[in-house]
């Protein structure tokens, strides 16, 4: 009996509706654990490398971890991976809520889809049962991902929805759904998990718990949950401010996390099975919805020069409805406002259009004209990249991104590892594939202990960041395996390889030790390495926009900082055992 795993592989053509169910195959597991490292190493092995992200032969999978849907705290993730539509090398997202769970008691790993349906439709999956329907209707009664209009009309950084605000966001995947005329994928399972070892996961589980809910920082992340992050980083220096030209942001208190939860927050929400109940569900007028997460906030605040949060409340609903990356719109209105106030372009290019600082009536406007791909909204919908590459007249200095993926709202002068991971990250301009909170944390004493050296933990040193972004790469992309939240499992530092591998072999009863688990991270880092090398990826594009290069900040707790990206980097090479152009060795 295979233990914790959901025991299936689906395979489903779209083209020929032709489904097929294999067994999970424990030894593999073994070598990739499960989720996003399930799916990466399934693109990896299978993926065409030269197809179009558009075409039917791209891949779309969905895989839950080992352990997703078990007693295990806040391992509720699932992860949705293919060929990115945005950024055309590996794209993936990750949300909670309740579909990996269910999708684990329907008895799956995985689901692997190729193809594309005629006409719009389902997948619909009621434990065996399988079938691709018609998209006219949806089962109440099963939980559901599904893609909104930006989707169906193939806006290149449109999301996945699960409970309707757990957003599979970045890198288009919503995009790939609507390619393959896919609107939904809908299970119901009824089945039970069983544990290899009961007695033994149960006192693990509930040790994670105790570690959680006696976190120094519980409380503030029960009550604001991300949204914390606006006047924490404001307070240092890095709450991007009108496109990141200031890292202070004078109006911060009228919309913060802190506002949002005295004058909007209804009650606090959580994902499957999680004890630390870090969502928000609010009104706001008639506006009525969960969320929103930091990087929604800061988008559609102070990223624009909004100073109403109100307005914030409602883009963050309404991006849910529709469909659409936060981050990546917010990216193209931020550069398209920068843009008009150097001069470089005017309303006149942006369909009359007024993108001055703040002005939310513009935005509303283009947000639908996006959707639509409607007039200049057609452009916008290719992201900021594209939109830089057409417009020229050196616009492309100011479109944040790396390898095409917009930047996160975090400014990495001043948070050096950060600006790291955002270089080196497999997916683009991100920082969830290392996530190093830990240089935040100014603990000298446990960074000598644990790497020998103590800078580790200042955030405006660079020295010892490489080794720092090289082991929290294995711990995100262990989370990600596991399909744990990383708020959890990462940034509160609750998991290391020995806890992981412990808890693996209890729920599996297989035998992961901590340097099986270790060899399984480092297998697939360096498989998404390789495919993003055959995806056209080179070492120069590890690196960052200029500002962050050559541009110092000018006031604040980082004033005059920059980061040394180039050493970084090679640095970071250099502790992944890679040659100098960023190469894994075999």
């Amino acid at each position: 009996m295979l233990y914790a795993y959901g025991g299936h592989i689906l395979r489903v053509d779209l083209t020929s509706g032709l489904i097929h169910r294999e067994k999970t195959d424990p030894a593999y597991m073994l070598n990739v654990i499960g989720g996003r490292g399930l799916n990466s190493t399934r693109l990896y092995e299978e993926l065409q490398r030269d197809c179009d992200p558009l075409a039917a032969e791209n891949m779309l999978l969905i895989g839950v971890g080992p352990l997703t849907g078990t007693l295990l705290s806040a391992s509720a993730f699932m992860t949705i991976s293919g060929k990115s539509p945005l950024t055309g090398i590996l794209g993936d997202s990750a949300a909670g809520g309740f579909f990996g769970a269910e999708l684990k008691q329907a008895g799956y790993d995985q689901i692997v889809m190729t193809g594309r349906c005629k006409k719009p439709c389902y997948l619909y999956m009621a434990d065996d049962h399988v079938e691709i329907r018609d998209a006219s209707h949806y089962d109440n009664a099963v939980q559901v991902a599904a893609i909104g209009p930006a989707g169906e009309n193939l806006v290149k950084y449109a999301t996945v929805a699960c409970n309707n605000s757990r957003m599979c966001g970045r890198t288009g995947m919503g995009c790939l759904f609507g390619s393959k005329h896919l609107k939904a994928v809908a299970v119901r399972g009824r089945g039970r998990l069983a544990v290899a070892d009961p007695l033994g996961y149960l006192d693990l589980c509930r040790e994670l718990d105790q570690k959680i809910m006696t976190h120094p920082e519980y409380e503030k992340r029960n009550a604001l949950g991300s949204t914390l992050l606006m006047k924490a980083l404001n307070g240092i220096g890095i709450l991007p401010t009108n496109h990141f030209q200031q890292g202070l942001c004078d109006y911060v208190d009228r919309v913060s996390g802190e506002t949002l939860a005295e004058k909007f927050k209804v009650k606090n929400k959580s994902c499957f099975n999680c004890n630390l109940h870090c969502s928000r569900y609010y009104l706001s007028g008639d506006v009525e919805a969960e969320g929103p997460e930091f990087e929604t906030l800061c988008s559609y605040t102070s990223r624009i020069g909004n100073k109403d949060l109100k307005f914030g409340l409602k883009m963050n609903a309404f991006l849910n409805r529709m469909g659409m990356d936060s981050l990546s719109s917010g990216e193209t209105i931020g550069w398209a406002m920068e843009c008009v106030q150097r001069g470089l372009l005017t309303k006149d290019d942006f369909d009359g259009l007024d993108f001055s600082w703040g002005n939310c009536q513009a935005v509303e406007k283009l947000l639908g004209m996006i959707i639509r791909r409607e007039g200049i909204g057609d452009l916008f919908a290719e992201g900021t990249r594209s939109l830089a590459r057409h417009f020229a007249k050196g616009t492309g200095e100011y479109a944040f991104h790396v390898k095409g993926l917009d930047m996160i709202c975090g400014d990495p002068r001043g948070i050096k590892a950060f600006g790291l991971t955002y270089a080196i990250a497999s997916r683009g301009g991100d920082h969830l594939r290392a996530e190093p909170f830990f240089e935040l944390t100014e603990r000298y004493d446990e960074a000598e202990k644990r790497w020998g050296v103590r800078d580790i933990a200042d955030r405006l040193s660079d020295n010892g960041k490489a080794i720092l972004v090289e082991h929290t790469e294995r711990q995100a992309l262990l989370t990600d395996c596991l399909t744990l939240c990383k708020n959890i499992g990462l940034s509160m530092d609750v998991l290391d390889f020995d806890f992981a591998s412990r808890l693996l072999t209890a729920g599996t009863g297989l035998k992961f030790t901590p340097e099986k688990v270790d060899d399984a991270l480092r297998g697939i880092i360096d498989r998404d390495r390789k495919m993003n090398i055959d995806f056209g990826v080179t070492a120069p594009q590890d690196t960052l926009p200029r500002r962050f290069i050559h541009e110092p900040l000018k006031e604040g707790a980082s004033k005059g900082q920059v980061v040394p990206i180039a050493r970084m980097v090679r640095e970071y090479y250099q502790a992944k055992g890679w040659d100098a152009q960023g190469v894994p060795r075999d």
